[in-house]
This record gives structure tokens, C-alpha cells and sequence, in this order.
């Protein structure tokens, strides 16, 4: 293996480590929701600071071997890439943050309802985000625009939510604030899987050099 390749492995690495850490954050940040941990939540909105160091050594490794490696072609844009995936990534473990602290606040305030499509939206979006990166790595084509089609069963489940909070909320106006907080989680969650869909757009433009985003639609690629 050549230094540059041995170079790119560790980007490869580092870059999963940083999509390990955004997908315990999410998975964290709902569980301290549902469970009530304050104590999770709190050691998910400390552990944004991970991501965020993270983020900046793979820009920094990526702007760094593009100006001293000159890569070509494919190579070219796997680092290219990978500087906009950790955007997305870093994105993501924000909107994780946020969830945390949508958490701590409801944690103390009593429940409003069991907690169902909530769960279901963060394990979708989490199981989006860990096949967008596995479909990176890959260069898997076919795993990368089934994480898109995944997105609309995140759509779907917002949308369900939204309607029940808002019956809540007409229902009794003392739910106002609570029925918002939740609303926010849900929203917070579709637009994680809408990062992990980015990043999966992001996959099939490195394996064929073709940007399908706001063009065709994934399945007319197959």
C-alpha cells in the first residue's frame, strides 16, 4: 500500500469514527427522551464536542492532501466528498444535541403521551446514517439510494405526529408547550435523515460522477 493510500484509509477511518459518534447521539438523545435520562441527555450534548474536533481534522487532512497528493479522478472526489459528508455529520450531531435538550426540558415536566413514532423516526434516521456511511466506504450504489428511499418512511411518521400533537393541543391548550418540544424532536429527526439522504447523493456522485440531487429521482438511476 502506497503512502497515499494508507492516507485516505485513515481518512476513511476518522470519518466513520465521527458517523459512530453522530449515530450514539442519536440514538442517545431519544433514549434520554423516552427512558427520562437527564444524565444521557447531558452526556450527549458534552460529547458534541467529539464531533466537532473531528469535523475539523478531516477538513483539515482533506484540504492537506489535496494540495501535496494532487489526486485525480476518483480519489479526487472521495476527499472532496468527504469534506461534505462531515458537514452533514456534524450537522447531524447538532440536531442530536438539540434533541438531548428538548429532553431535559420535557423530563420535567409530566408525560404527555407515550412515546411510539418518536422511536421508530430515530431508528430509521439512525439506521439510515450507519448504511449512507457503510454505502461511502463501499462505494455501494445500491445501498445508497436505498437510504433514500427510506427518507419518505421519516416524512411519513413526522406527519403522523404532528396530527396526534395537534389534537392534543386543541384538545387542551395546557398541552401547548409540550406538544411543541415534541414536535421540534420529530422535526430535529426528519432532518437528520435528510442528512443521511445527502450523504447517500453524495455516494452515487462518487461512484459515477453524476450529482442526482433536485434532478432525477433515485430509482430511475438503478
Amino acid at each position: 500500500m502506497s503512502i497515499f493510500d494508507d492516507e485516505l484509509q485513515q481518512l476513511k477511518e476518522k470519518i466513520l469514527k465521527m458517523g459512530s459518534l453522530v449515530e450514539d447521539a442519536i440514538r442517545n438523545s431519544v433514549h434520554a427522551l423516552v427512558e427520562r435520562d437527564n444524565a444521557l441527555a447531558i452526556r450527549v450534548i458534552d460529547n458534541d464536542r467529539l464531533v466537532n474536533t473531528l469535523d475539523v481534522e478531516i477538513d483539515e487532512e482533506s484540504i492537506r492532501l489535496i494540495a501535496l497528493r494532487q489526486p485525480m479522478a476518483t480519489d479526487l472526489r472521495f476527499i472532496t466528498m468527504a469534506m461534505k459528508i462531515t458537514t452533514d455529520l456534524e450537522r447531524m450531531g447538532d440536531l442530536a444535541v438539540n434533541i438531548a435538550e428538548r429532553a431535559l426540558e420535557l423530563n420535567e415536566e409530566p408525560i404527555l403521551k407515550p412515546y411510539i413514532d418518536i422511536p421508530k423516526m430515530k431508528s430509521i434516521a439512525q439506521g439510515m446514517t450507519r448504511d449512507a456511511l457503510d454505502a461511502f466506504v463501499r462505494k455501494d450504489k445500491q445501498l445508497a439510494i436505498d437510504v433514500i428511499t427510506r427518507d419518505d418512511e421519516v416524512d411519513d411518521l413526522k406527519q403522523v405526529v404532528l396530527h396526534e400533537l395537534a389534537l392534543f393541543m386543541v384538545k387542551d391548550p395546557s398541552t401547548v408547550t409540550r406538544a411543541m418540544k415534541i414536535s421540534f424532536v420529530a422535526t430535529y429527526l426528519e432532518r437528520i435523515a435528510d442528512h443521511a439522504t445527502n450523504i447517500a447523493e453524495m455516494v452515487i456522485y462518487l461512484v459515477e460522477g453524476k450529482i442526482i440531487r433536485h434532478t432525477v429521482q433515485p430509482s430511475e438511476k438503478k
